[in-house]
Formats: structure tokens, sequence, C-alpha cells
């Protein structure tokens, strides 16, 4: 019986410690979580897609420091949806069709209003008799193109819920279950940013040694209209969705 009672406290023991290193587990995120959402985190970021875009178009009509302004709104952009997941604003969105539905519609109608007056400005006469009709161009990347590079960086990014599904349905994949998972959660979007920082510069980076061709009138030109048309496509993508 002592022998029964022994075996008893022994594995009443090992049940406890098995429980108390799960609830470390839930507390915490493990290395290979981390590894995985560092390779989520810049697959998602390097796929091409509308950031792509407009960081291309940006860089090309106001160099390196256009480029990097496109980043930052981007970045500023996913930090918003990323503290509203954080916060459980995100779940309120995708249980609402309706709400849901507002910032699908809203972000369509910026993309087509980026394309629109993308395409304008490549006609000849949007520009009073500019030559080939192409869009001014600051050759030092500076004047007023690195606000309007940061606020459609952001717009865009904000306007988007599949930023916000991109959160909600992932991060939380994620994250521990115990008290300390928005301090996890805070780790994963930092390094979600780092991402972007990381991988946006070298496109910049390519973009800018090439700036040199794809400022020749008719390249630049065409360029500006399939950026335009990518934009306007999309925006319809998002509006029929």
């Amino acid at each position: 019986m002592r022998l029964a009672g022994g075996d008893g406290r022994a594995l009443g023991s090992t049940t406890a410690g098995a429980e108390k290193e799960q609830g470390r587990g839930r507390d915490s995120v493990t290395a290979t979580a981390i590894g995985a959402w560092v390779v989520v985190a810049l697959l998602g970021v390097m796929t091409p897609g509308i950031d792509t875009v407009l960081v291309l178009r940006h860089t090309l009509v106001g160099g390196a420091r256009g480029g990097l302004a496109v980043v930052t709104g981007i970045a500023a952009g996913c930090l918003v949806w990323a503290t509203a997941t954080l916060a459980g604003l995100t779940a309120l969105l995708a249980a609402s069709e309706v709400a849901y539905g507002i910032v699908r519609i809203a972000g369509a109608l910026y993309l087509l209003y980026l394309g629109v007056t993308t395409l304008w400005r490549t006609l000849p006469r949007s520009r009073g008799g500019a030559a080939g009709g192409a869009p001014d161009i600051d050759m030092e990347g500076m004047g007023q193109e690195k606000p309007h590079s940061l606020r459609a960086g952001f717009v865009t990014n904000l306007l988007n819920p599949k930023v916000g599904v991109f959160y909600i349905s992932l991060l939380p994949q994620f994250l521990p279950t115990g008290g300390a998972s928005a301090m996890w959660g805070v780790l994963l979007v930092a390094i979600h940013l780092a991402a972007t920082y990381v991988w946006y510069p070298i496109l910049i980076s390519i973009a800018t040694r090439a700036r040199g061709l794809l400022l020749r009138d008719t390249v630049r030109k065409w360029m500006e209209r399939t950026t335009a048309t990518v934009l306007i496509a999309v925006g319809i993508r998002l509006a029929l969705e």
C-alpha cells in the first residue's frame, strides 16, 4: 500500500510538473514560433502587391526619399491595424459585414482615386501641354512628394481590410494564451515592421539604381500608366469582393 501511495504521489508530482511546464509554454513564445513568424512576416512583405507598386512608383517620382516615405506610411498603417488587433477591435470588424464592407469600399475608392489621378497626369492636356504629358519629377527626391508619399502609404494600408484580416487571422496563432500575450504581441508586430524596413529599402535601392532608365520620357509614361492600371484594377477587385 505504501508502494502504491508512493507511486500516486510520484504521478501527482509528475502531472503537476507537466502542468507547470505547459503553463510556462502558454505564457511565452518559443524560438520556433518566433522563427516561423519571421518567415511569415518576410513572405508577406516580399510578396508583390499594392504596397510594392506604391513604393516603386513614388521612388520613381520622388527618389529614395519618396520611396522611404511610402514605407513609413505603410508601417504606420500596419501599426494601427496591429494595435487594433491586440485590442480586439479587428475581431469586431471581422464579425460585422457592414463594418468590413465600409472599410473595403473606402479602400477601393481611394485606390481608384490614386489610379485615376496617376493616369490623368500622363495625359498631355492634364499638365497644360508639358512635354510628353509626363508628371513633374523631383530629381532630388525633395519638395511636396514626400508628404504625399507618406499619406499614400498610410491611407492605402489603413483602408485595406485585408491588412486587418492578416493580423487577426495569423497573429493570434503565434501568441501564448497566458497573461503575457500582449507583450509578446508587441514583439511580433515589431518583427513584422522590421521586415518592412528590411525588404523595401532593398527594393528602393534597386529602383534608384535603375531610375536613370526609368526616367526616360517614354519609359516613365508607360510606367505611370501601368501603375495606374494596377491601382484601378485592385480597387475594382476590392470593391467587388
